[in-house]
């Protein structure tokens, strides 16, 4: 129950500090207004998180956040190729309604610079673990090709969203994500599949 708890607090921060980073800017939001606007306190902030930079790497946790609600509603008659694709369209959707270009921005900068976690790159995330099921399910119903491993699958999978999401970035978020990639992950994806 208490590891449960941890997790709620820590989630009220994030989600909290990402609402008003949208809303104001990163720049022009405090501490104090994240601890005010997720009802913690200054203390528990600071038990998960050394300063508001340190929120930067946290959208990884907030995307996970959203996969696992996605996993609840999301139609298990779906074909493997398909649940990616719902999964893709919600993932950004939820960054066009809710994350600036600016904080994406920062978000990957800060990925290409630290030395430390990765966040985009941890393996243990809802993220990976989800789009392993989904090669897993592809690979034994004989949809994906029989050459590729499912490492190979979830890598390519992730590194295309990347890149997608990158691309928006350098261009300012001058199109639409969903849109752009409702075209381009069919395309893509039908690599992976048997002809």
């Amino acid at each position: 129950m208490k590891k449960k708890s941890a997790r709620n607090t820590k989630s009220k921060i994030v989600s909290a500090a990402w609402k008003l980073f949208y809303e104001q800017g990163y720049d022009d939001t405090t501490i104090d207004e994240i601890v005010e606007a997720s009802g913690t306190s200054r203390g528990s902030f600071y038990h998960y998180f050394e300063g508001k930079d340190a929120l930067l790497s946290s959208l990884s946790y907030l995307f996970d956040e959203k996969y696992e609600e996605l996993t609840e509603t999301m139609d298990p008659s779906l074909s493997p190729v398909d649940k990616l694709i719902f999964l893709n369209q919600e993932l950004f959707l939820m960054i066009e309604n809710t994350v600036s270009v600016d904080l994406l921005c920062q978000l990957f900068s800060s990925q290409l610079i630290t030395k430390g976690e990765k966040h985009l790159l941890d393996t243990g995330r809802t993220y990976y673990r989800l789009l392993r099921q989904i090669a897993a399910e592809g690979k034994e119903s004989g949809v994906f090709r029989e050459d590729l491993s499912i490492n190979d699958i979830t890598r390519a999978y992730a590194m295309f969203e990347r890149g997608l999401m990158y691309d928006w970035c350098i261009v300012g978020g001058n199109y639409s994500l969903c849109q752009y990639a409702s075209v381009m992950m069919p395309m893509f994806l039908s690599g992976f599949c048997r002809k």
